[in-house]
């Protein structure tokens, strides 16, 4: 979590019932659905696969109702505005902003000095709005006469204006400047358009565009906002690259961005399945010929982080396997990128194919020469990546030869060894040979010394194996822990309810030292009694945690559903706070019969007398309490 001097910004201190406001019109399912695909844990609670770190099951819990979240693989947690502020890299202030504008609340501030409240934006909003403005701009500049090469080329490539518009393309003028101007007498700064990537210096020092004579595709994030550009050269004399794209910013990461992710997104999630393609316009000629998954890296190779924002939609876990479809060139450099694709494949859990027309031709160009069919007939005529993969490795190699069929085999080995479906290996070491002409002993022996990977490192050192990814954290098994787990869920998620019972039991029944940190901080934090149910309430307990991991338990017991398969009512929480107490009074009766047993009756009688009748006393508040306890959690 971040501490409260976060809530500062350059206009003043944002009003703490605005904050609390936005906590409260904001839902947190809606703000993280739109990067991560949730489903029904049960309890009214959604899950998913973390966008913090990577894993195969899913351990990411949101909860509508308490507009809180909570991984339990990571620990990572808290409300709407934490979660913008983690997944987004945004300051506090930033992302109350950001959530504050889509909620429709107009923010206060209170001023250090006597000036007037104004709104002073966070630098992201600032970037994202100076492209919004950008975008306005070239898709004016794409009706000018001038523009006419870049209305020519769309049409060429079998796309109208409605399919423009429809994509935002537009087209930088033949001015050294007037994108620069435009923005600045809309109030942006020389130095915000230099960050954002929009406007660069020139040698001689003055501000200039960045694009020129270009046709251009607004890059969106998985919100919509548009955070760079794609440029494609469209004239001869254009002595730069045939395409250029906005340069690395606070806002655009080439290596996570994925141009039509924000078009594709719902259909990606709802059919379990991204189609990879390798430009701006393969991308909105799949879309138009009925392939809506298909995104496009932008200006890097499809990469680690690119599965990354991938996974999280599809689902992609154990249980629910994800589909991915490349569909590069048949040449040479597509050849290298499909190679390059298996090789993280392995980051999948779900099945990779490889889709290749037989003309060699791109989806745009297949589209405009056989039709809207034979886009979607290259998608479903996909072969799995793996068996791609070995026929090209094997293409080198003259299989006719002993050397050449043992050199191939050696080389395909290892692309077996990696399948991460290992039932799956004996039937490629079958196929590989078969391929090879070879027996499958051998065969088999090389894929085995391929899986095993080298012992040794190349300074003789034994080979460090990596870390384990995290795993979720196991319930505690002991029943006391679980009890006051289950006391603690009560006062934070439902406060109006545990109330004064809830409160009438301090920390000093909480055997677990950080269960009495929580305890502490919820007293601190006023009480559940005179708390309501929500954000708000479990952001003032967190903020009153001086303990770290008191904090993290905080925003994971928020989450975590009640032990119960009904709605909570005032009978579950007596029951629950009577085997509360009853464990803390039944550990100081094993304590005072432990110490009873010690002392010696005759020499000790006052002692033991005292000793004894306080245990007597407590068995029978156990006893009690044991009845009130019956029903069970």
């Amino acid at each position: 979590m971040y501490l409260e001097g976060g809530r500062q910004s350059m206009a003043g201190r944002i009003r703490d019932e605005d904050i609390s406001l936005v906590r409260e019109r904001t839902s947190i399912a809606d703000i993280i659905s739109e990067s991560v695909t949730l489903k029904s844990a049960g309890g009214g609670n959604l899950k998913g696969l973390c966008p913090f770190h990577d894993e195969k099951t899913p351990s990411f819990t949101v909860a509508p109702g308490r507009n809180v979240y909570f991984c339990h693989g990571c620990g990572k947690g808290g409300d709407a505005i934490t979660f913008l502020m983690e997944a987004e890299h945004l300051t506090f202030v930033e992302s109350v902003e950001r959530l504050a504008a889509r909620a429709g609340i107009q923010l206060r501030y209170i001023e250090a000095g006597p000036a007037p409240v104004r709104q002073q934006t966070g630098q992201r909003q600032r970037l994202t709005a100076a492209h919004a403005a950008a975008v306005e701009f070239y898709v004016d500049r794409l009706t000018d006469p001038a523009a006419r090469p870049a209305r020519e080329f769309l049409a060429r490539r079998g796309f109208d204006r409605a399919t423009a518009e429809r994509y935002a393309c537009g087209f930088a003028p033949d001015a050294w400047d007037e994108l620069t101007r435009h923005l600045r007498q809309r109030g942006y700064t020389a130095q915000e358009l230099i960050t954002a990537g929009l406007a660069r210096q020139a040698r001689s020092g003055s501000l200039i565009d960045r694009f020129r004579r270009r046709l251009l595709w607004p890059i969106r994030e998985l919100s919509g906002d548009v955070i760079g550009f794609g440029a494609r050269k469209l004239f001869d004399d254009d002595d730069g690259p045939k395409y250029l794209n906005t340069p690395e910013t606070p806002i655009y990461k080439k290596s996570h961005v994925l141009y039509g992710i924000d078009q594709a997104k719902r259909e990606i999630a709802r059919q379990g399945r991204a189609v990879i393609v390798e430009g701006y316009t393969d991308v909105m000629a799949c879309h138009l010929a009925g392939v809506p998954t298909a995104v496009a890296t932008c200006g890097t190779a499809f990469g680690a982080d690119h599965i990354g924002v991938l996974r999280r939609l599809l689902m992609d876990t154990e249980a629910v396997a994800g589909e991915i479809i490349f569909t590069f060139d048949g040449d040479a450099a597509g050849q290298k990128a499909a190679l390059r694709a298996f090789e993280e494949d392995q980051r999948f859990v779900g099945r990779t194919f490889i889709a290749v027309s037989p003309d060699n031709m791109d989806p745009c160009d297949l589209r405009l020469a056989k039709g809207d069919l034979a886009v979607r007939d290259l998608v479903a005529r996909r072969e799995p990546l793996v068996d791609f993969a070995l026929r090209q490795v094997l293409s080198r190699f003259d299989l006719d030869t002993v050397d050449g069929r043992v050199e191939a085999m050696r080389r395909a080995a290892p692309l077996v060894a990696k399948l991460k479906d290992r039932d799956k290996r004996p039937e490629y070491v079958r196929k590989l040979a078969g391929d090879l002409g070879m027996e499958i002993e051998p065969v088999q022996r090389a894929v085995l010394a391929a899986a095993a990977g080298p012992q040794r490192t190349a300074g003789g050192r034994a080979a460090v194996p990596e870390p384990a990814a995290p795993k979720p954290r196991n319930e505690p098994d002991d029943p006391q822990t679980l009890v006051e787990r289950e006391a603690l869920k009560l006062g934070l998620q439902v406060p109006v309810l545990a109330g004064p019972m809830f409160d009438n039991l301090g920390a000093e029944v909480y055997q677990h030292p950080v269960h009495a940190v929580l305890r502490d901080a919820m007293a601190q934090a006023g009480g559940a009694a005179a708390a309501t149910t929500g954000a708000v309430w479990i952001e003032r307990v967190r903020d009153n945690c001086a303990d770290l991991a008191a904090r993290a338990l905080v925003a994971e017991l928020a989450v975590e559903p009640l032990h119960v398969d009904r709605d909570a009512d005032p009978y579950y929480v007596s029951v629950t706070l009577a085997r509360l107490q009853w464990g803390a009074v039944t550990t100081r009766i094993r304590e005072l019969k432990s110490k009873v047993q010690r002392i010696n009756p005759v020499t000790n009688q006052d002692e033991y007398l005292t000793l004894a009748g306080e245990l007597f006393s407590l068995e029978q508040h156990a006893r009690a309490l044991r009845e009130q306890a019956v029903g069970g959690l």
